[in-house]
């Protein structure tokens, strides 16, 4: 058994059935693509490297075919393997990564002198998808050729993962973006083009300049679910308050703290989807203290009722989604109240949950719409997709 078996399906099955040809190209950035290779693998994926000169020169082929159990192509021969892949449907996806200002350029001139080049020919006439995740010095990716180039193979179809600026540097995507796109890449994308928002995380009401009301939540519900509208093809954003998890840096993010400068952001609300998993405050402090009141001095915290924000939502948007966390509520009574909610406020659907399951990786909810109620049970990610499906109808 080769070692690569030994992580095969180890995170996920996402991209179980899917072969990925990962075309590595001549910059420093590719001393990455071991442990990126390796992380495709623990998806499901079936992994075959493919590597220009220059990329020999920085990593061995001996250490790619350890990470992925393939031997790479680094030159094209009588098996004329850039069609066997492409033309013949045994890839699914082509990634080219790390990719230099070099290779982008030959793709978009159709130059196909280096085994990348080649393959990159072959799938874009065999329309399967191609992502390029370009890694250069800063001038280099503003040289008018290469931005040229970049923009007309954008016009062919071809995505771009990155580069994120950082010291003068157009830095290569980070190996989570990599994979995700992989997923969005070999995902159904029934939500493509479309602009989808989540609203997420906690509010945080301020007593003073230390202390704050808030509730229960980490956040979790509505990453999962930017994660899988970006792995459906959405421009999804996300806009989190207090978050006890790590948030997607590939996807575009805005933070806030309470449900004030919350209710400031919605006039730039104009998505198509509105998904609000957020646990906002009821209440807030009516009197915010300056500095902070020393711990051994009492003093009372008078709450006031701060406004609801799905109404306003609803006027920017046609198409909203909102929570209703109840606790103690047998499923009947659940539903009754979510559902008054919904059309209270002329929600398209209501996910009605216990927050006994806030927190978990797993919970149990039920998504409720004008014509039913659909019970949902398991990971974050199964109640995210099913959330997705929704959409996708809408």
């Amino acid at each position: 058994m080769h070692p690569s078996e030994e992580i095969y399906c180890e995170k996920s099955n996402k991209l179980r059935g899917k072969t990925i040809v990962v075309g590595i190209t001549g910059s420093i950035a590719a001393t990455e693509c071991f442990s990126t290779i390796r992380e495709l693998i623990r998806h499901g994926a079936n992994v075959i490297p493919v590597m220009t000169k220059g990329a020999q020169d920085i990593v061995t082929p001996m250490s790619m075919e350890f990470a992925s159990g393939h031997k790479p192509v680094t030159e094209l021969t009588g098996r004329a393997e850039h069609v066997e892949l492409f033309d013949r449907g045994v890839a699914d996806a082509l990634l080219i990564y790390p990719a230099t200002a070099n290779t982008i350029s030959k793709i978009a001139s159709g130059i196909d002198d280096t085994p990348v080049a080649s393959m990159a020919t072959v799938a874009l006439g065999a329309g399967i998808p191609i992502a390029i995740a370009p890694a250069m010095h800063n001038s280099m990716i503003n040289h008018p050729a290469v931005k040229e180039n970049i923009e007309k193979l954008k016009a062919w179809g071809v995505s771009f993962i990155g580069p994120h600026i950082s010291d003068n540097r157009a830095k290569v995507a980070s190996k989570d973006e990599i994979v995700a796109w992989a997923f969005r890449l070999t995902s159904k994308d029934d939500l493509k083009k479309k602009k989808i928002l989540i609203i997420g995380g906690r509010s945080e009401e301020p007593i003073d300049d230390m202390r704050i009301v808030t509730n229960r939540s980490t956040g979790l519900m509505a990453v999962k679910l930017a994660e899988r509208a970006f792995e459906r093809g959405s421009d999804v954003e996300l806009w989190m308050g207090g978050a006890s998890v790590m948030l997607p840096e590939y996807i575009p993010t805005k933070r806030f703290e309470s449900v004030s400068q919350l209710m400031e952001m919605i006039r730039d609300i104009n998505h198509d989807i509105v998904i609000v998993p957020a646990a906002l405050a009821d209440f807030a402090p009516d009197h915010v203290e300056k500095g902070k009141v020393p711990s051994d001095q009492t003093f009372d915290v008078r709450l006031q009722p701060v406004p609801k924000v799905l109404p306003y939502i609803r006027e920017r948007c046609e198409k909203v989604i909102g929570f209703k966390a109840e606790s103690g509520m047998s499923k009947h009574d659940l539903i009754a109240k979510a559902r008054a909610r919904m059309d209270m406020y002329d929600l398209n659907a209501i996910v009605a949950n216990d927050i006994d399951a806030a927190g978990r990786s797993a919970t149990s909810v039920i998504l409720i719409t004008a014509n039913g109620e659909t019970e949902i049970s398991g990971p974050k990610s199964k109640v995210s997709d099913a959330i997705m499906d929704y959409c996708s109808r809408l």
